[in-house]
């Protein structure tokens, strides 16, 4: 067996990795009850913050691929939580809208999503919340 590199504790990407593995785990877990995955739960948000994009706008507002999105997005519509619209000006172009199913839960989703980043911060001064959320923006 080898042995792990003495540094491996202070490596950036390991450190990175554990945290998102931590963070998307306890989310997860709330997300089940609603039969939603994390990047489904994004989505939703994506589209009540802007309903009508298409999936090339949904993916450069949430940093996400189209192979990952077209996945997501067809299981999406076929679960009942979002809908596809051709675009009235160019019949080509899909538009994507949230459901009624998912208009009903959009406050208690939302909250579970408030809740999941209190949880997160619950440990850091108001100061140290603020400077993580610049240092993790100055990362994507």
């Amino acid at each position: 067996m080898s042995k792990l590199p003495e540094d491996l504790p202070e490596c950036m990407v390991f450190l990175l990795g554990k945290a998102y593995q931590k963070a998307h785990g306890n989310f997860k877990k709330q997300l089940k009850n609603y039969g939603l995955t994390n990047m489904q739960h994004l989505v939703l948000e994506g589209l009540w913050y802007d309903e009508g994009m298409t999936a090339a706008e949904l993916c450069k507002l949430l940093i996400m691929d189209k192979a990952t999105a077209s996945g997501i997005l067809e299981r999406m519509v076929d679960t009942g939580w979002i809908i596809k619209k051709p675009d009235p000006d160019d019949g080509r172009i899909q538009k994507l809208y949230t459901s009624k199913k998912a208009n009903q839960m959009k406050e208690k989703l939302i909250d579970e999503r408030k809740k999941a980043n209190k949880h997160i911060l619950k440990k850091f001064t108001l100061e140290e919340q603020l400077l993580l959320k610049r240092l993790l923006r100055d990362l994507i």
